[in-house]
């Protein structure tokens, strides 16, 4: 277990799933599997018709967003986000992250028809961008992992948002509302499992609480679905209302979950699409704008807003933040790994457009491998002059869990 939750190993089953995915997609067998995956399943349980696909993309990945919900509360209540000192320069820097790829975008895709696709290239992929810190980044300062992590959560939830809001169709708010009681009765059923909880002291059995966490949690995703809402903010809602303690201890039992099946899975269904066979003049002004939109925009945006607030930020002791340029430079190109997230906002975002969904997919792929190839350069590049001046070939940075 203590492999599958290390940050360069989860990283190594994304790409290997999101090429593998990519490869058998353009086999002589892709177009079945394709078609076998998109097929769905008519079982009539609950009103459900879902395919296997959105089985993994609203299923599946609420369970990954539930755990980035977690982190966020804790960063929120104990970690580097629970003052407005420590958050300013991380939130500084992920607005410019999300604000200038949007442009970007915007920009590239004028007079298109295709402006639904800004929130693609504003996301970063947290697995990623921490496992290829891991993996090139021995040396590295506790400090810029922690201000990578920090933008990475803040980044995520300025995701959640726009999911939640520009991607909600037709909301019922009967079932929204039925969603809200089961979520308000997952958050205080968890408070029993709470360290000095009446319910722990008194050493009552766990597991009937846990099973009835389980069954509010599955309630709060199937009215969020029935609600228009996409599903997976049911995993927010549940991180976020869930007691710190108790989430944390679910954070570490899923967490393996997550990096090991969930995240492949999505990542593979995802890529999973059939190479246009156009020439480059032929493809949507949707592709070009996310491909250059993805790692330049983050590039530029996370580097532009980071120094700005690198530069009027201060500690307690009135110290400007121990941040080098250098240091914002090598995050923002680490904030061009898209992938997880911008897959899905792709899909959410063309949804009917297969043609479009397709290459949308490609050019979060292709940006997020450039991102990937550029940031272990930097990395290495940035770790060597640390080890360098430490005089020390050990590590700064243990690339174990986050």
């Amino acid at each position: 277990m203590t492999v599958i939750r290390s940050e360069r190993y989860a990283a190594g089953f994304l790409l290997i799933a999101g090429i593998l995915g990519l490869l058998m997609a353009n086999l002589s067998f892709g177009p079945a599997l394709i078609d076998a995956l998109n097929e769905h399943l008519h079982t009539g349980l609950f009103g459900l018709d879902l395919s296997t696909k959105h089985w993994i993309s609203d299923g599946l990945l609420a369970v990954f967003f539930f755990l980035i919900a977690i982190e966020l509360k804790r960063e929120l209540v104990i970690g580097d986000l629970n003052s407005v000192g420590k958050a300013a320069l991380p939130a500084l820097a992920a607005f410019g992250g999300v604000l200038v790829p949007a442009g970007i975008y915007l920009v590239l895709t004028q007079g298109s028809g295709l402006a639904a696709g800004w929130p693609v290239p504003t996301a970063t992929d947290i697995a990623f961008a921490l496992g290829v810190l891991a993996v090139f980044g021995r040396g590295i300062p506790t400090r810029v992992r922690v201000f990578l992590l920090a933008l990475a959560v803040l980044d995520d939830l300025v995701a959640i948002l726009i999911i939640a809001f520009f991607f909600t169709q037709d909301p019922q708010l009967q079932f929204i509302g039925l969603a809200a009681i089961t979520a308000t009765l997952f958050g205080v059923t968890s408070r029993l499992l709470k360290p000095r909880s009446a319910w722990v002291l008194g050493r009552k059995p766990v597991w009937p609480i846990v099973a009835a966490l389980t069954v509010l949690g599955l309630a709060t995703w199937y009215f969020t679905y029935l609600s228009g809402v996409h599903a997976t903010i049911a995993g927010v809602i549940l991180g976020l209302v869930m007691a710190r303690v108790p989430g944390g201890r679910a954070h570490h039992v899923l967490e393996p979950y997550s990096n090991a099946v969930i995240l492949p899975l999505f990542a593979f269904s995802a890529a999973l699409v059939a190479i246009p066979q156009v020439s480059l003049a032929e493809l949507s002004p949707a592709f070009w704008g996310i491909l250059v939109a993805l790692p330049v925009g983050k590039l530029l945006g996370i580097t532009l807003a980071g120094t700005l607030g690198s530069m009027i930020s201060r500690r307690p002791n009135g110290s400007r933040s121990g941040l080098k340029f250098a240091d914002i430079v090598m995050v923002a190109c680490l904030g061009g790994i898209g992938f997880t997230v911008s897959l899905l906002m792709g899909a959410l975002a063309f949804a009917g457009n297969t043609e479009v969904v397709d290459e949308a997919t490609l050019a979060v792929l292709l940006g997020s491998g450039f991102a990937i190839l550029v940031s272990a350069v930097v990395v290495s590049v940035r770790a060597r002059q640390y080890r360098r001046a430490a005089g020390t070939p050990r590590p700064a940075v243990s690339p174990s869990t986050r």
